[in-house]
């Protein structure tokens, strides 16, 4: 079954999708300059809790209320209890600017996760993507508004696989000649089937977040083979 399969088949009603509460705000600016851009990323800093992408003189500032971050975060401690279990190196740096200015391009994912480039990046406290390779594995919770805008964004930035959750379901893509396509496997995590990290993002809501990795924990356990 291919992702975009899985996403069709577990897309909800007009009834559900009208009654979702809202998991982002989203404001769209068009003909601001890389200069502005630039000043607000250093008039801001730390402080702010939205997320800046930028892209042919447009700027797209996305703050996150509970549903998305807490679904971004929950991916997250999925992983690591995945990776901790097949020994696999991985280091998680959540929504890590990423930006290029001779391209003028610049994001900020949920999240993004190094895997084959853990090591290349393991002793830096500060990770400069351009200087330094791009996050081996991007995440996009696209439950309210689409991630369409940013993915020219992270193939410009050469991130190798997006994954895109929907609250419903998950698609993995692949970068391949420019552009972003769906596969059926993950290249980050191939015996990590998309249905079953959604099984257990929403299970989370029934059981609580501890209870559902001491669950996740034991299904690697009995179905996936430590290398």
């Amino acid at each position: 079954m291919t992702a975009t399969t899985i996403r069709k088949t577990n897309s909800p009603s007009p009834i559900a999708e009208q009654n979702r509460p809202l998991a982002e705000h989203r404001v769209i600016l068009h003909n601001v300059s890389w200069h502005t851009f630039e000043n607000l990323l250093t008039d801001l800093g730390d402080r702010r809790k939205t997320l800046f992408h930028y892209l042919n003189d447009t700027l797209e500032i996305m703050s996150p209320l509970s549903l998305h971050e807490g679904s971004s975060r929950f991916f997250d401690r999925l992983l690591t209890v995945y990776v901790d279990e097949l020994e696999i190196d991985m280091r998680c740096l959540g929504s890590l600017l990423m930006k290029i200015p001779e391209l003028k391009i610049g994001g900020e994912p949920d999240s993004c996760y190094y895997l084959k480039n853990e090591l290349r990046i393991r002793a830096q406290e500060n990770v400069i993507v351009g200087q330094d390779p791009p996050p081996d594995l991007v995440l996009e919770v696209d439950i309210t508004n689409p991630s369409d805008r940013r993915l020219p964004i992270y193939a410009l930035l050469n991130v190798p696989e997006v994954w895109r959750y929907d609250g419903y379901s998950l698609e993995f893509l692949a970068l391949e000649n420019g552009e972003y396509k769906p596969i059926a496997k993950s290249l980050a995590f191939p015996d990590l089937p998309s249905a079953i990290i959604v099984e257990y993002v929403q299970q989370r809501l029934i059981l609580g977040e501890s209870g559902t990795l001491r669950e996740f924990r034991k299904w690697v356990r009995a179905n996936v083979v430590r290398l």
